[in-house]
């Protein structure tokens, strides 16, 4: 095994994941519809990105020995030789590092112009079921848990370190022991950063290449008020992955057969729904219920809590209302606290339908979570996404 060396790029510190909610909750639907006596199954993982590519470390696509998948590893370009590849690692029973250059189209090995210009290494693993740590158990066991984890996987390593490729050492906010010391430096810093981060580390008498990624448990929207617009703006987010708890003081406006998307569906007076809803720093509550009074006192209770976002819909000078409100009655908020609230809620699309509105809306708050602006890409200098360079590092070719 030779080696040489390159710069490690570790992303930049933008507290987003990689990893999507959605793409996890459908390959664990697959995963567990599969009949493991008749098929085999591989799951092959994005494990670095040098330049540009259409899916980031962290993406993941399942793989069955007949042909079917779930999930993406690119817009669609690699996908078919990474099933020939995962039929050999099923029947080899041993995985694999398979890096795709897409540098130059013209000399592209797999005969179609990809457009990407960046190299992807993608980790191949069979999956044995019987395994309690193969890779699917342990995104079930975060899915079931839904908390914050740092994940890495042993890709590559040269002989003498007693480790295997695939073997997985897993740190959660609550547990740090377990993790071998030369990994917990690392391990740390993914955690505490978001962005996931390919690293060579020496171990005993060699090297291991090891993937790391902090998975979080995706955005989970609570939406105060049962209207007709909230109906889009739930079907959306539970679309794209998020939880939705859609809650009312009116019972007859939480009809389940309106919300069928929704998690959760939560009848609360407003001065008692903030006791009933556990709120995490990835909570986007948004009010919209129409309704002055309900607003007010929804709000006044979600401003004594720690929820990061706030929205209220409609005009800014409701929400100015609300302020002087709480001015003739005594009450105040600190600064911080008010910085929370956005209102008016929403990118400015021009959006005017309730769809469009949900779009809208669902487009800030995503901003939002990823520390970013909103605007047009086409107006944003350098890279899409951000990066900053970590010192050179052995890999092995």
């Amino acid at each position: 095994m030779t080696a040489r060396v390159r710069s490690s790029e570790f992303l930049a510190t933008i507290p987003s994941s990689a990893q999507d909610m959605k793409e996890i909750n459908r390959i664990l639907t697959v995963y567990e519809q599969i009949d493991h006596l008749q098929r085999k199954v591989a799951l092959a993982t994005v494990v670095y990105v040098e330049g540009s590519a259409y899916r980031r470390p962290g993406a993941r696509m399942l793989v069955t020995d007949d042909g079917r998948w779930e999930g993406a590893i690119s817009g669609g370009c690699l996908e078919g030789d990474a099933l020939r590849k995962a039929r050999q690692v099923m029947l080899d029973g041993k995985p694999m590092v398979v890096r795709y250059d897409t540098m130059d189209d013209d000399a592209n090995s797999l005969g179609v112009g990809l457009g990407c210009n960046g190299i992807i290494d993608v980790f191949m693993e069979p999956i044995d079921p019987a395994d309690p740590t193969n890779p699917i158990a342990l995104l079930s066991e975060f899915n079931q848990h839904r908390d914050r984890r740092v994940i890495a996987t042993i890709c590559r390593r040269t002989p003498g370190t007693g480790l295997r490729e695939g073997s997985r050492f897993v740190l959660t906010e609550k547990q740090t022991n377990a993790i071998p010391t030369w990994l917990q430096q690392d391990m740390k810093l993914v955690m505490q950063v978001g962005k996931p981060l390919t690293s060579i580390i020496p171990v005993a008498s060699g090297f291991a290449e090891v993937f790391i990624e902090r998975l979080d448990p995706g955005i989970e929207l609570v939406i105060f008020g049962a209207g007709y617009d909230t109906i889009p703006l739930t079907r959306l987010a539970t679309e794209i992955g998020w939880r939705v708890t859609v809650t009312e003081d009116c019972i007859a406006h939480l009809a389940p057969k309106r919300f069928p998307e929704a998690t959760c569906l939560l009848y609360a007076d407003a001065d008692a729904v903030t006791d009933k809803i556990a709120f995490t720093d990835r909570t986007a509550a948004v009010l919209m219920s129409h309704n002055y009074n309900y607003d007010l006192a929804v709000l006044t209770r979600l401003l004594k809590t720690d929820v990061p976002y706030i929205g209220m819909l409609g005009p800014r000078k409701r929400y100015e209302k609300m302020k002087n409100q709480w001015e003739r009655t005594g009450r105040s908020f600190a600064p911080t606290a008010l910085k929370r609230v956005h209102s008016p809620i929403g990118l400015d699309l021009g959006a005017e339908t309730p769809d469009e509105i949900a779009l809208s809306v669902l487009g800030e708050i995503k901003a939002f979570f990823s520390q970013r602006c909103g605007g047009f890409l086409t107006d944003r200098p350098g890279p899409i996404h951000d990066r900053l360079n970590a010192e050179q590092n052995t890999i092995f070719v």
